[in-house]
């Protein structure tokens, strides 16, 4: 495939292999030189990408630049200041991984390096291009909801045998909070807007690393004076994950109650895939909600858009400092026992 975007992947596990392979081989790109120094991992990558190269740090890949359009690093979150730093000085584009780094302090430096290497930095926030997130952004547009007051969203799992893996372990770059509450907070600040207090709950159940995690945003008021508060869980000991997402209005609610197959009791409202994403409820009226088009694969079109046709970045990297610093105040939080007022 000669005129396919040609991609170096930093590390082939669940993300580098189970989430980036799998949407850049839908888009169409080729992933040509992989990073892993695990034996298994790379004859896995021969398997799946003949004519891939493995190399066994981010330097070897380098070495061959020219040979790339852009790097995608799905590394550990521990690792992403060292190699977005070096794949910017090699003078690539990059796609890396959320969160973007562990702190904010080290994501605002990360921004401002591809910031000064010509904004050739993006972020993986792929659940912006969720069909829950997109649907919701267009019900929102209509009107359909009214004056939103209170926004809902949770990330809940029924694993009370924990992974063994980095996620878990890392008290530092792991987590739920830095994992899965990225795409919280990000999804929320996207339709909602800016944070300006937040209040957390982290807890460390079954792991090293938290995996019980809270958190109320309460949002800028908006130009109607309605301050949004937002309210985002994630836990990896939920024997009954609550409704994936509701959304309250003066004009009715948005609910979605199942998400990815994640087995939940309120998944057999959606038994039956007809078509819909959710429902527009009111009361005991419940209206299913067409499902608007689009999903993951076209944050990596929008890459290719971005790399190869000067489009725009498909995620501004500011967007990804913004979530880091309300995950750092709900650190302090959780930590003291109090509501932290963010700076506007």
């Amino acid at each position: 495939m000669t005129d396919a975007l040609r991609v170096g992947l930093v590390g082939y596990g669940s993300a580098g292999r189970g989430i980036h392979a799998r949407l850049l081989r839908e888009v169409g790109a080729q992933v040509v030189r992989v990073v892993t120094r695990n034996p298994e991992r790379a004859a896995t990558v021969r398997d799946d990408w003949p004519g891939a190269a493995v190399d066994p740090d981010v330097a070897a890949l380098l070495a061959h630049a020219a040979e790339l359009d852009v790097v995608v690093v799905a590394s550990p979150t521990g690792d992403h200041v060292e190699h977005v730093t070096l794949a910017l000085a090699a003078g690539l584009p990059v796609v890396v991984d959320k969160p973007l780094a562990t702190t904010a302090d080290e994501a605002a430096a990360l921004a401002r390096l591809g910031a000064d290497a010509g904004g050739r930095l993006t972020v993986f926030q792929n659940r912006r291009w969720d069909p829950e997130q997109i649907t919701l952004r267009a019900l929102l547009a209509a009107g359909e909801l009214g004056r939103v007051h209170r926004f809902e969203r949770r990330w809940e799992r029924w694993r009370p045998v924990p992974q063994d893996r980095w996620k878990e372990n890392d008290t530092r770059a792991g987590g739920l909070l830095l994992d899965l509450g990225a795409h919280l907070v990000d999804s929320a600040v996207q339709l909602f807007g800016p944070v300006e207090r937040v209040h957390a709950e982290l807890r460390a159940l079954t792991t090293p690393a938290e995996d019980d995690v809270f958190l109320a945003l309460t949002h800028v008021a908006q130009p109607d004076g309605t301050a949004v508060i937002s309210h985002l869980q994630a836990g990896a000991l939920v024997g009954a994950p609550g409704p994936r997402t509701r959304v309250l209005g003066d004009r009715g609610a948005y609910l979605v109650t199942s998400f990815e197959g994640e087995a939940s009791p309120f998944s057999v409202l959606d038994a039956a895939d007809d078509g819909h994403e959710g429902w527009l409820v009111r009361g005991d009226e419940r209206v299913p909600v067409p499902r608007a088009p689009g999903g993951h694969p076209d944050f990596y079109r929008a890459v290719d858009a971005w790399v190869r046709a000067g489009g725009d970045v498909p995620v501004d990297p500011a967007d990804a400092v913004v979530t880091a610093r309300v995950l750092d105040a709900a650190r302090v939080s959780a930590r003291e026992h109090r509501a932290v007022t963010l700076p506007r």
